[in-house]
C-alpha cells in the first residue's frame, strides 16, 4: 500500500513539473480569438454596433487628434496643410473575448475592413493621402471588453477662408471639420474624447505664423436627409509682423524719404530731379505689384493697400512737385524778362516826355497855372494830410511766416522750401493715424 501511494505521488509530481515547463503561446491564442470573434458567420462589418449599454441608441464614437506638423498656410489659395494622427474609439459588444487572466491586453489588426468603421469624412478637405512607408501607418486595437481603437496618420490640405482686411496685422482662424457622411445622429454620434482631445507637437514652427491657441467645438448640420454629427477644431494663427516690417514697411518708408531728396536739389538740375522721381516711382510701383501678386484678389481694401497706396501717392506727389517748381521757375524767368522790358520802355518813354515838355515850354505862348503833384515838406496842407493818414491807417502786424518766406525771392524756391517741411509732417501724421488705427483694431479683434 505504501509503495502504491509513493508511486502515485511521484507520478503527480512529474505531471506538475512537465505542465510548469510547457509555456502557452499566447500569439497562437490571439489567432484563435480572432478566428472566434471575426470568423465567417460570426461578425458582420456592415452592421453598426449597439448603443450605450447595449441599447438601440446611437453608437458613440469618441475622437482625438495629435497634430504632428503644419506645413504651409497659403494666403493666395486660402488653404493650409496639416499632418496629424487621427484616432477614433467606440464600443462594440460583439468583439468581447477572453483575455486569459489579463495575458491578452488587446488584439491588433491592420485591415480596417475586418470590423465596422464610422463613416467619418473631413468636410473642408481639398486633398489628402495616407502614409504607407514602410508599412501602412494604421492600426486597430480590440480590447477584451469590446472597446475598439482606430489610429491612422494622414496628411490633409484643408480650405481656410481668410479675412485679409487687417493684413499683415491680422489673425486667421483655420478650422478642421469632421462629420458623418451617411449615418444620422439617430445611428451615430461623434464626441470629443474627455481630457485633452487635441494635442499639438511641442516644437511646432511655422514660417510666417504663430499658433496661438485652438478650440474644440461641435458643428452638427441639418439637411433634407436628416441631422449629422460633426466635430471641429478652430486653430487661431497670428501672422508674424517682423517679416513684413523688414520686407515691406521699412523699404517703402525709405523710398518715400529718398523721393524727398529732390526738394534739396537745385531747381535747374532737371535731369537729376526727373530721374530721381521716376526711379522711386517705378520702384514703388514694382513693390506694390509684387505684394499684390502674393495675395488673392479681394473686393475690400487691406491694410497693406492703404500703406502702399499712400506711399505711392507721396512719391508721385514729389514728382509733381518738381513739375510745379519747373513751371514756377519758368514763370519767374518770364516775369523778370517782362519787368526788364517794362523798365526799359519806361526809361525810353520818360526820355521822350522830357524832350516834349521842353519843346512845349519854349514854343508855347500861353502860360498854364498847374498845381504841383508833390508838396514840399514845409507845406502845411501836406503835413495835415499826413497826420490824418497816420490816424486812420493801422500799423501792419508782422507775420513770421511771410517774413521768413520773403528771404526766398522766387516762387519756385518757396515751393521747394515749403515741400521740405510739408511732406515729412504729413507723412508723419499719416503714420500716427495708420498705426494707431490698425493696431487698435488688432487689439479689439484679439479681445
Amino acid at each position: 500500500m505504501i509503495t502504491y501511494t509513493l508511486i502515485l505521488f511521484l507520478v503527480s509530481l512529474l505531471h506538475v513539473t512537465i505542465s510548469t515547463n510547457v509555456k502557452i503561446n499566447f500569439r497562437e491564442k490571439e489567432k484563435e480569438v480572432l478566428d472566434q470573434i471575426l470568423g465567417p458567420g460570426r461578425y458582420d462589418a456592415r452592421i453598426r454596433p449597439a448603443g450605450a449599454n447595449g441599447t438601440d441608441g446611437p453608437a458613440i464614437v469618441r475622437v482625438n487628434l495629435f497634430v504632428r506638423s503644419i506645413a504651409t498656410i497659403s494666403d493666395i489659395k486660402m488653404e493650409y496643410s496639416v499632418q496629424l494622427t487621427f484616432r477614433e474609439q467606440w464600443q462594440d459588444e460583439r468583439l468581447k473575448f477572453n483575455d486569459f487572466g489579463g495575458r491578452l491586453k488587446y488584439l491588433t489588426l491592420t485591415e480596417a475592413n475586418r470590423v465596422w468603421m464610422p463613416d467619418l469624412f473631413f468636410s473642408n478637405e481639398k486633398e489628402g493621402h495616407f502614409h504607407n512607408i514602410i508599412m501602412p501607418n494604421v492600426y486597430i486595437r480590440i480590447h477584451p471588453q469590446g472597446s475598439v481603437l482606430y489610429s491612422i496618420r494622414i496628411s490633409l490640405t484643408l480650405s481656410c477662408p481668410m479675412n485679409l482686411k487687417l493684413y499683415p496685422l491680422d489673425r486667421q482662424i483655420c478650422s478642421l471639420r469632421m462629420a458623418s457622411y451617411g449615418w444620422t445622429t439617430d445611428d451615430l454620434v461623434f464626441l470629443w474624447k474627455e481630457g485633452d482631445p487635441v494635442q499639438v507637437v511641442k516644437n511646432l514652427h511655422l514660417p510666417r505664423f504663430t499658433l496661438e491657441k485652438f478650440l474644440t467645438d461641435y458643428c452638427n448640420s441639418k439637411t433634407n436627409t436628416g441631422e449629422y454629427s460633426c466635430l471641429k477644431v478652430d486653430l487661431l494663427f497670428k501672422r508674424e509682423f517682423s517679416y513684413y516690417l523688414i520686407q515691406i514697411y521699412i523699404p517703402c518708408c525709405m523710398l518715400v524719404i529718398v523721393s524727398w531728396v529732390s526738394f534739396w536739389l537745385d531747381q535747374g538740375a532737371v535731369p537729376a530731379r526727373v530721374s530721381l522721381g521716376v526711379t522711386t516711382l517705378l520702384t514703388m510701383a514694382t513693390q506694390t505689384s509684387g505684394i499684390n501678386a502674393s495675395l488673392p484678389p479681394v473686393s475690400y481694401t487691406k491694410a497693406i493697400d492703404v500703406w502702399t497706396g499712400v506711399c505711392l501717392t507721396f512719391v508721385f506727389g514729389a514728382l509733381l512737385e518738381f513739375a510745379l517748381v519747373n513751371y514756377a521757375s519758368r514763370s519767374d524767368m518770364h516775369r523778370e524778362n517782362m519787368k526788364k522790358q517794362r523798365m526799359q520802355c519806361e526809361m525810353e518813354h520818360g526820355a521822350s516826355l522830357d524832350a516834349t515838355s521842353d519843346f512845349i515850354d519854349t514854343e508855347s505862348n500861353a502860360t498854364f497855372a498847374m498845381k504841383p503833384l508833390v508838396h514840399h515838406p514845409g507845406d502845411p496842407m501836406s503835413l495835415e494830410k499826413v497826420r490824418q493818414c497816420e490816424i486812420h491807417m493801422q500799423p501792419e502786424r508782422p507775420n513770421c511766416c511771410r517774413s521768413w518766406l520773403s528771404k526766398f525771392p522766387t516762387r519756385s524756391k518757396r515751393i521747394d522750401v515749403i515741400s521740405r517741411i510739408t511732406f515729412p509732417l504729413v507723412f508723419a501724421l499719416f503714420n500716427v493715424i495708420y498705426w494707431s488705427t490698425y493696431l487698435f483694431r488688432e487689439e479689439a479683434e484679439e479681445s
